[in-house]
């Protein structure tokens, strides 16, 4: 045991400088330790009283006042050598994200091994120099590992439907090595009993073995349901859309000890028709991400499968008003190449571009609704007396919901979210269920222009360009892998040549404005909506900070006197923004970008 202990410590990197006896009398103090998923094993603040190291499992490191992890750490890492090594507190919390052991050496016994053998000491600190030195020169940033074991457990009233299992083994299998274990399974070894370490590591033996390993639990709460909760680093509960959608056990005791972004909901339907009444299940469970998965459509599990492994393709609109029509070319550009996406949001008009992506709206479909809804109807020049808004709110909504219509993003085959400035509480709105047309119309509520939108605890919601014109955080809050992000080089309008003192008084303005004659002669300024709109878009966030190198930036050229209130000029720029958008992704293409490995895929639609 000790020989085959030091011949594993000469692998990990701060126990590669001592020689095999230092190695092997290091062994000889290291005790064995068993950890189940959510046990903590290092507190932040504690003493560093021991050292720890991974020998199978998994575990995630926070720091107190963040959410996110910091990083994880797996087989064959140290846990907290630097303090230890160093006489610190802990840094941090150190969580068991799954059934684990880990090895662990006590100060005392590490003191007393140093005392007899100095040159261990002297080892240790040299490797310990180097690191801290590496650590200084360059930022650490979070790890973002895909999840190797995922457990599959019922939701709902109803056992998960074999079709679906089918579908899901076969589409791992044809991407990475997979193993499907369900209960009964020889593959731990005969006599091996569930709760002991002897299946831990016989579970991680297989891991090293496959790339993906299936957990199949039973469909009620048995001892190797709770061995698959306890060991899988993602649980999709999977439920039958029309069955009863009260929580079943295994999904009561999952919420005991998981996290809610450790499980994704699966709603599965016996034929690709449009939901309705997702709300039913999501009042119920507190899940970050749900999936729809018709089972005559085996897009939908290839698409369960990218979010699964952070391969998802995200779509981000930005907002910019009439400019936002150039989405639309960019958008048909994709579509001709075979792009499609995995889920898709937006900010301002871009949250309506992306809305109309995910319903299934073609390119073309799209450009006639701008012209009917912004150049025919007038959605946005019908003013109205300025008591609560300078336009006529009920004719731009009643124009908005042609095309929108009332659907719930929870309904959505694809992936969806829209951002808006709650100005009750001055932060970031995120659209994630509830009705289309809303979130829309929320995160399009120019200020001034039109009315908040409010939300039934009183909330103020406007135009979430405030503060977030480019959502790529967002997305990447909700999922991982690669980004295509839109924003615009926002056209250099000329200097106006205006003289403040000849702007008219509200008087001279108005006997100006019932003569024709007169009413050329007015000063050539913008008028109010289009000196609101250039401030909000003056006032533009660095998006650029959130984003990840697999993301695409894309920067239509626009014309350069076009403006934010230019919807009749749509056409020009969507064909604009086409012909550029096509020379674009064949070079991407060419230079094989991540976020263009999606070629191969039929575009989904809603």
């Amino acid at each position: 045991m000790t020989s085959a202990l030091a011949h594993g410590l000469q692998s990990i990197e701060i126990f590669q400088d001592l020689d095999p006896d230092d190695t092997v009398a290091l062994a000889a103090e290291f005790r064995i330790l068993e950890l189940k998923r959510g046990e903590v094993l290092i507190r932040q603040g504690d003493p560093a009283d021991a050292l720890y190291v991974v020998v199978s499992g998994r575990f995630s490191v926070h720091r107190q006042g963040r959410s996110d992890p910091v990083c994880e750490i797996g087989p064959g890492q140290p846990i907290g050598e630097i303090a230890f090594l160093t006489g610190g507190t802990r840094t941090a919390n150190v969580r068991a994200m799954r059934d684990s052991l880990v090895l662990r050496l006590s100060r005392e016994e590490f003191e007393g091994l140093t005392a007899r053998k100095p040159s261990i000491w002297r080892s240790l600190t040299a490797t310990l120099g180097r690191r801290l030195a590496a650590t200084t020169a360059a930022e650490v940033l979070p790890s973002d590992p895909r999840p190797r074991t995922i457990g599959v457990i019922r939701a709902g009233s109803r056992p998960v439907p074999p079709a679906f299992i089918r579908m899901l083994t076969s589409t791992f299998e044809a991407g990475a090595r997979t193993l499907v274990l369900e209960s009964g399974t020889t593959a731990l070894g005969s006599g091996v009993a569930l709760g002991t370490p002897e299946a831990t590591r016989a579970i991680n033996a297989l891991e090293r073995q496959y790339e993906a390993i299936l957990f199949i639990a039973d469909a009620e709460l048995t001892p190797w349901s709770e061995k698959v909760l306890r060991h899988a680093d993602l649980v999709l509960a999977v439920g039958a859309f029309d069955a009863d959608p009260g929580l079943s056990p295994l999904e009561q005791r999952a919420a005991d000890f998981l996290a809610p972004e450790a499980v994704r909901l699966v709603l599965v339907h016996a034929h690709r028709t449009r939901p309705a009444g997702t709300a039913r299940w999501l009042d119920r469970r507190r899940v970050v991400m749900h999936h729809h998965v018709a089972l005559d459509d085996a897009a939908d599990v290839e698409r369960l499968l990218r979010f699964v492994n952070g391969t998802a393709l995200g779509f981000v609109a930005c907002g910019g008003g009439a400019l936002c029509a150039a989405h639309v070319g960019l958008f048909k550009a994709m579509v001709e190449a075979g792009i499609g996406f995995d889920m898709m949001g937006g900010t301002s008009a871009g949250s309506a571009m992306a809305a109309a992506f995910v319903l299934g709206s073609s390119p073309d479909e799209i450009d006639r609704a701008l012209h009917e809804m912004f150049v025919s109807n007038r959605a946005m020049r019908r003013y109205t007396w300025p008591r609560y808004s300078l336009l006529d709110h009920h004719h731009f909504d009643q124009q908005l919901a042609r095309y929108i219509g009332h659907v719930d993003i929870e309904d959505l085959w694809i992936p969806f979210f829209a951002v808006s400035t709650n100005l009750s509480s001055y932060s970031l709105h995120r659209h994630r269920r509830g009705d289309l047309w809303t979130a829309v119309r929320a995160s399009s509520s120019i200020p001034a222009l039109l009315p908040p939108v409010y939300t039934a605890e009183g909330e103020m919601l406007v135009d979430g360009c405030l503060l977030d014109n480019v959502p790529v955080g967002v997305m990447h809050e909700l999922k991982s892998g690669p980004n295509v992000v839109v924003s615009f080089m926002l056209p250099q309008l000329e200097r106006f040549a205006v003289d403040y003192f000849e702007l008219p008084s509200r008087s001279e303005l108005m006997r100006r404005a019932i003569n024709p004659i007169r009413r050329q002669d007015l000063p050539a300024a913008p008028g109010p909506a289009a000196v609101l709109m250039r401030s909000l878009m003056a006032n533009r966030q660095d998006f650029q900070r959130h984003m990840r190198p697999g993301d695409l930036l894309l920067m239509p050229p626009l014309p350069q006197d076009a403006g934010f209130l230019d919807w009749h000029r749509h056409e020009e720029l969507m064909d604009a923004a086409h012909r550029w958008a096509a020379c674009e992704i064949a070079r991407h293409v060419a230079a094989r970008h991540p976020a263009m490995a999606g070629l191969e895929r039929a575009v989904s639609s809603a």
